[in-house]
């Protein structure tokens, strides 16, 4: 097996994911194509350099429709002989994307790829495309369908995490992130994103609020309470698949759940000759990728096992990993992760994550190797692993190690 090599990470700033949020006048398309620029641009690659575009998307209707993937390459300036692939592994678009560029490259199925993705939660509203899983009864009743807030929530009661124990995760995530912010360990990756005029509308995310403490998460509501425990019953619902659960325990909330936001990453990925015939210098290797199904109830769980299974493939163990990424869709996915393994909190999101900065699905899982992988190189560390829960229940995993 050949091996695959990330040579670039970039991803644009994430914006807030509504009508007022600096993005909201840029579509996908738009988006992609200035994130497959700045890529191409960086590294000098011209006519048929990478042999695709795999691009995650989860929302795929109306202007994200049809094959955003090869619509990106052709608002680019990526030459047209480039084709493209749209993929929806849900929150791990992007992260797929990567692994399975890789996995191509590793097989040698072509000397080089762009992976990553995008989501414009502002103007595609998440839900918006249906999902069986959700909406077809039978599916529904079968696999004890809840939303994922209710999920979460599930997480929380089964492993004992409280409303505080999510509120100080999430505002150490806000501080871990303004801090980063502050110390400039995110511009080697930013592209600014400019509008049609060429004119700068967003250069960092403004999804933040640094200023976050417990007393202001405390005052805010449980968000999927009445959900769970009004019409039509979400708790019942859960309680029935875990009847041990004498209740559920709320304590999500907007404040310790990811943000809805508006963004884009793209990773370049290629074998050691694409390195020599372009002039570049690989920063790491894509060491192992994995990805599991899992309970599709408590739905957030997959970090857990994908991170067993591919530790086990790669023959690792958690100690010999030097830093973690793990997705912070809600406080209880990465309290149960750390619980699990008995990580140092102190390597794990170093940079904050989700919750500070916001989660547009189709990008996260590239934007987070990136961010890995900058930080592993701030640091002179050699391993890393990133992973993402996954809506259905499901878990994505990626291992790189630098070089």
């Amino acid at each position: 097996m050949t091996d695959a090599f990330i040579y670039d990470a970039v991803r644009s700033p994430r914006g807030k994911g509504r009508p007022d949020g600096s993005l909201h006048e840029v579509t996908a398309v738009a988006l992609s194509a200035q994130i497959l620029d700045a890529l191409r641009t960086r590294n000098g690659l011209a006519g048929h350099a990478v042999e695709d575009v795999i691009w995650g998307n989860v929302t795929q209707v109306g202007e994200q429709g049809g094959c955003l993937a090869r619509s990106a390459v052709l608002a680019s300036g990526l030459d047209e002989s480039i084709p493209g692939l749209s993929i929806n592994r849900f929150c791990a678009s992007g992260m797929e994307a990567v692994n399975l560029a890789a996995n191509q490259v590793k097989a040698g199925a072509g000397r080089a790829y762009i992976a990553g993705g995008v989501e414009m939660m502002g103007r595609v509203p998440m839900g918006s495309d249906g999902a069986a899983i959700a909406v077809d009864p039978y599916l529904a009743m079968k696999t004890y369908f809840v939303p994922q807030g209710i999920s979460a929530d599930i997480i929380a009661t089964e492993y004992g995490f409280s409303r505080d124990d999510a509120d100080a995760l999430a505002v150490e995530s806000q501080r871990r992130a303004a801090e980063a912010w502050a110390a400039g360990r995110f511009d080697r990756s930013i592209v600014t994103v400019r509008d049609i005029n060429g004119l700068p509308i967003l250069a960092t995310d403004e999804y933040m609020r640094p200023g976050t403490d417990l007393q202001a998460l405390g005052a805010l509501k449980a968000a999927f309470k009445e959900m769970g425990e009004t019409m039509p019953g979400f708790d019942k619902v859960a309680m029935m698949k875990y009847p041990h659960l004498e209740r559920i325990n709320h304590i999500h909330h907007a404040g310790n759940s990811s943000g809805i936001v508006d963004g884009a990453a793209a990773v370049l990925i290629g074998d050691a000759e694409f390195g020599r015939v372009h002039g570049l210098k690989a920063r790491a290797r894509i060491k192992a990728t994995a990805k599991i199904g899992t309970d599709p109830t408590i739905m957030l769980t997959g970090p857990v096992p994908v991170t067993e299974k591919i530790l086990r493939e790669a023959g690792l163990v958690v100690g010999d990993i030097d830093l973690f990424e793990v997705n912070e869709a809600f406080a209880a996915v990465v309290l149960r992760f750390q619980q699990a393994f008995r990580v140092d909190p102190a390597r794990v999101n170093v940079n904050g994550g989700a919750i500070a900065m916001g989660h547009p699905l189709g990008a996260t899982g590239a934007i987070i190797i990136g961010t890995l992988l900058d930080e592993m190189e701030r640091r002179d560390v050699q391993l890393g692993l990133a992973t993402l829960c996954i809506a259905s229940g499901m878990g994505a995993a990626t291992v790189i190690e630098r070089v």
